[in-house]
């Protein structure tokens, strides 16, 4: 979550599913009028606009982005997931508005939470705390972060997750995905009830709070044997199914590195590559939300510390060898091998033309470049990004065989795909295959 001092007095959190449902539909009637009169502008200049050209306009994009911002809940949610995903794939000033999505969530105003801590622990619970902040230190999708300290002695972040999220996740990916099908983005053909389905459960698992804490924890333990990462002690007293109770830990952004000298960027980033492999082919176990503020940089002890596992994901002895198996083929430049693991994978199907398999291999050389080329990878100096959105975009217009891999390959895919390009923001140089080959 990113951390940020607020001064406004917050908004509260709608939480009834009608009043939710009135904020999609005047979301769907202001981007209706929009689309109206720049369809009616582009006509008076001879040109005749798709649903799309209309839809994706920066005007749309900043009223999506204002909308769900104070929706917060699964709504945000799935825009951020959006923004991040789609990012290389849009044109920059819509790519900047969606990218919005992931540092402007909103906070409740103290009345709302203080209602709150009293339903969630019971009247007095003040009497617990030596000092209690109630000014958040960071507000995100689902819930927001106080500082506190008890009256044991103990210095504590505590998450509260906002009223009303985990009953609107169902109707909020619903209205979500009806503003998808207006949009005429999505192809005819396309089935996204099984995704829609997934993102469902996966957007409940990132609410239980009870969850999150056993991954918290699980985390602590598998991480126990590396200084180097810093996970929260979990504080179960004060932990419920919508409260996280974790011990403070000391940090700047992990983003803010980026004027910190090229060594300390280099070792930041060459940790998080290996964490990366090691959650995949050790412990089959990720944290699989690549956004930035989920990693946090202790300068006084040179430790990162790990935040949110509300997303973690725990993947099957045979999705981890076939994703190694893809690794081997990708650096014995073995083409015919990376099909057939594409393949056991899901990432292909036997459908797939060969033309869109070769744009896709295409984009799996350019994944795998910083792996197969030996030494160090300078990602500062490298225009591996711009290729890829390029032969994204090649395949973005195939929606005639658009094609859904399997839930867990994305969220794999997600998490490499955000590794790199926090690799790129902070202009750092890894030896990606040095440390991929311990794993394989």
């Amino acid at each position: 979550m990113p951390h940020r001092k607020y001064q406004a007095p917050g908004l509260a959190v709608p939480s009834g599913r009608l009043s939710r449902l009135a904020r999609f539909g005047g979301l769907a009637s202001g981007i209706a009028g929009n689309m109206v009169l720049d369809g009616a502008k582009q006509f008076a200049r001879g040109k005749r606009p798709s649903m799309s050209d209309l839809l994706l306009t920066p005007a749309n994009a900043l009223k999506v982005t204002h909308q769900l911002a104070q929706l917060r809940g699964a709504a945000m949610k799935i825009g951020q997931l959006m923004s991040m995903d789609a990012g290389e794939l849009l044109p920059p000033e819509l790519a900047d508005i969606l990218g919005r999505l992931r540092a402007d969530a909103q906070h409740m105003p103290q009345g709302q939470l203080t209602a709150a801590l009293g339903l969630r622990w019971g009247k007095g619970w003040q009497d617990r705390f030596a000092q209690f902040s109630l000014a958040p230190m960071a507000a995100a999708s689902i819930g927001q972060v106080h500082r506190a300290q008890t009256v044991d002695g103990r210095d504590l972040a505590i998450k509260i997750q906002y009223p009303g999220v985990r009953h609107s996740i169902d109707s909020d990916v619903n209205n979500v995905a009806a503003l998808m099908k207006m949009s005429g983005i999505l192809p005819k053909t396309l089935d996204i009830t099984p995704m829609l389905a997934e993102a469902k459960r996966q957007l409940h698992e990132e609410a239980d709070y009870k969850r999150e804490a056993h991954y918290l924890a699980r985390f602590g333990t598998l991480l126990a044997d590396a200084p180097e990462f810093q996970v929260p002690d979990l504080h179960r007293d004060l932990s419920t199914d919508t409260i996280l109770a974790m011990t403070y830990l000391e940090g700047v952004p992990v983003e803010s590195l980026v004027d910190a000298p090229q060594e300390t960027r280099d070792r930041v980033m060459t940790l998080l590559v290996g964490l990366l492999f090691r959650e995949l082919f050790e412990f089959h176990l990720m944290q699989t939300d690549p956004n930035f503020a989920n990693y946090r940089y202790n300068p006084d002890t040179g430790q990162i510390v790990l935040l949110d596992f509300g997303a973690t994901r725990e993947f099957t002895p045979e999705l981890v060898a076939a994703h190694r198996a893809l690794m081997r083929a990708g650096l014995e430049g073995d083409g015919a091998m990376v099909r057939q693991a594409a393949l056991d994978m899901g990432l292909l199907s036997p459908s797939t033309p060969a033309d869109v398999v070769d744009t896709a291999m295409a984009m799996f050389e350019l994944a795998i470049e910083p792996i197969r080329r030996g030494g160090a990878y300078d990602f500062a100096n490298t225009d591996l990004t711009s290729r890829m959105r390029d032969e994204g975009m090649a395949l973005a217009t195939r929606r005639d065989v658009w094609h859904i891999p399997p839930i867990e390959t994305l969220f794999l895919q997600r998490k490499f795909g955000g590794v790199y390009f926090l690799a790129s923001r902070l202009k750092a140089r890894v030896d990606v295959r040095a440390v991929l080959e311990q794993y394989l």
